[in-house]
């Protein structure tokens, strides 16, 4: 297949890292529009002869566009997805679909439907370090995992009106660690969380928490933990253990810089402060296999099956957050998901 001429639904962060990605670091792909609601922002993200669309309508309707980039608001993500599949487009779509399962199912029955290639965006699956950790433990290096831990902390809060539309803590920062969890160490049977408001009062307001720990049961008889805190002062911080039989598996890397300052106050490092700029190098990776997978003819991953998967497991640990219990994580429906990874 020749280049895919790629649309971008949404310019805000994420959607104007994925246009600048799609205007010459991505190999096979190039960018060919841009909508959002703030046609500044569309403006900003859209360079060198790009067009800016009206709507998201105008956009999906171009008739030289192979593949679209949705990067929208999540309560349009799912109506964009069918509208995309149905106009013959490969898709690519930010996590979640949807808060639901029932929304989200419904647009990835219409993916089916129409037999469009599809992909949901949990990058981190990309980082670098995460990924050879994933593929050590899947070709053996620990023997038999015994335990998994993911720690994941932003440096401050997000605002009241980014908490209102989010879908709480756990389907939209958690959901990353829990969908990592199940992409190296296999399905989760049950989950337990704890959560608490130690941040910031507006979380409370919304019916949120900015601080959980998560605990794993896996198909294979593992244990796991996840920690997770909407505030850390000294920067972005991310890592992921697996303990097994043969030894440890450890990725982390918060640091900007690789260099230490050693001076009469002591070691000193930096730190990364933003998580585009932690996942750069993941979200460009991402939007590389989509394109590759399509232009090959694969089935892209994660696809449809991890979409309502990591959105299960992660409804499942916050009903067990507000439900004070241990819940178990349902089985999905494999005519209904196409199957797991």
């Amino acid at each position: 297949m020749s280049t895919l001429r790629f649309g971008v639904l949404g310019a805000g962060r994420i959607g104007a890292l994925h246009a600048r990605h799609l205007y010459g670091a991505v190999d096979g792909a190039s960018l060919a529009c841009v909508y959002d609601a703030d046609e500044a922002a569309a403006r900003r993200a859209a360079s060198g002869g790009v067009a800016i669309a009206a709507d998201a309508g105008e956009l999906l309707g171009r008739d030289d566009l192979d593949a679209v980039v949705i990067a929208s608001p999540t309560p349009v993500h799912a109506e964009q997805v069918v509208a995309a599949a149905e106009a013959g487009l490969a898709v690519f779509c930010e996590k979640p679909v949807a808060l639901d399962l029932a929304t989200t199912r419904d647009a990835l029955a219409a993916v089916r439907r129409q037999q469009a290639p599809f992909q949901i965006g949990l990058n981190r699956r990309f980082d670098p370090g995460f990924g050879a950790l994933a593929r050590a433990v899947r070709e053996g290096e620990l023997g038999k995992p015994e335990m998994f831990r993911s720690l994941s902390s932003d440096p401050a809060p997000p605002p009241p009106a980014y908490v209102a539309a989010s879908g709480g803590l756990y389907l939209d920062s958690a959901i990353h660690d829990l969908d990592l969890a199940r992409f190296v160490m296999g399905e989760v049977t049950r989950v337990h969380a704890t959560g608490r408001v130690l941040v910031a009062d507006h979380f409370a307001e919304h019916g949120d928490v900015d601080t959980s720990v998560v605990t794993l049961e896996f198909d294979s008889g593992a244990l796991g933990v996840i920690q997770n805190t909407r505030r850390t002062v000294y920067g972005y911080d991310l890592r992921i253990e697996v303990h097994g039989e043969a030894g440890k598996l450890v990725a982390e890397d918060a640091r900007a810089t690789k260099t230490w300052h050693f001076d009469a106050n002591g070691i000193h490092g930096d730190h990364v402060h933003y998580f585009l700029d932690r996942f750069r190098d993941a979200y460009r990776l991402e939007l590389q296999a989509f394109v590759d997978d399509v232009r090959a003819g694969r089935a892209p991953s994660p696809g449809p099956e991890d979409a309502e998967a990591s959105l299960r497991l992660a409804l499942a640990a916050r009903d067990a957050q507000r439900e004070g219990r241990p819940v178990e994580v349902a089985r999905h429906d494999p005519e209904s998901t196409g199957g797991t990874q």
